[in-house]
């Protein structure tokens, strides 16, 4: 699992730091369009607060947020969506599973082959490599927080979570998905407070390939991937040394 933080923390800061507000607007709203498809009450469905807390830390415009409640539950007209996974290996054996959100099916697809195979990589069928993966839930501490490792894993583990993982300087607790939205609840009362929270896919093996140049050309495929419009989330089994981060970094 601990290749899937870094990935996820490192991708993450470079999102926020790069990413075109247009862009991340768009893809705040189709997740909270989704969400809002089982209910548009907040309070009672966990999925759309999340995905609206995460709008709203992003800075999409509340106006821009209620409209896509409205629009995910009906009450609006506009584009329909609908959720997909694609599935398939980067360079060097990386096996990658994607979230899709889109409006167009066919295009998509087509995108994101092309994306696959412009960087080295392939487009596989449906279950080529979600056998490697498991859904968790999981939560982010706040960046900056400040924590104490040992207390956090106490704490963790008696409002029922699985595992605890700090890389980075971040904290990240794991929890089985139905467990998700309850130990969040009892680790806010503790104090604690979440800059992101939601359901994922992590790895439970990892890869580091050994050829220096796949290792390039995977972080790139990887980096296309999150830039794409219609892709919602990229997990991936990909684990690199911090010397090897450093050399793509650089």
């Amino acid at each position: 699992m601990a290749g899937h933080s870094k990935w996820h923390n490192r991708v993450h800061r470079k999102t926020r730091q790069d990413a075109k507000k247009g862009a991340l607007y768009s893809k705040m709203a189709r997740e909270i369009m989704v969400a809002a498809r089982q209910g548009a009450d907040p309070v009672a469905n966990f999925r759309l607060r999340v995905a609206i807390e995460r709008a709203r830390e992003a800075g999409v415009p509340m106006e821009n947020i209620e409209r896509a409640i409205r629009r995910g539950s009906g009450q609006e007209e506009g584009e329909q969506y609908e959720e997909l996974t694609y599935e398939g290996y980067g360079p060097g054996g990386v096996a990658i599973f994607l979230e899709i959100v889109t409006d167009n099916r066919n295009r998509t697809a087509s995108e994101i082959r092309h994306l696959f195979s412009r960087h080295g990589g392939s487009l596989g069928e449906s279950g080529s490599v979600a056998w490697m993966f498991e859904r968790k839930g999981l939560l982010t501490l706040e960046e900056g927080s400040a924590f104490d490792e040992e207390t956090l894993l106490l704490d963790a583990a008696e409002a029922g979570a699985e595992d605890v993982q700090v890389t980075d300087g971040t904290a990240q607790v794991v929890t089985a998905p139905e467990d998700l939205a309850r130990v969040r609840e009892a680790l806010m009362e503790k104090g604690y407070r979440f800059s992101d929270a939601g359901l994922v896919m992590m790895p439970t093996t990892s890869v580091e390939p050994e050829d220096e140049e796949d290792i390039k050309k995977v972080v790139r495929l990887l980096q296309a991937l999150e830039d794409h419009e219609d892709v919602q989330h990229v997990y991936t089994n990909l684990s690199l040394s911090e010397e090897a981060w450093q050399k793509v970094e650089a």
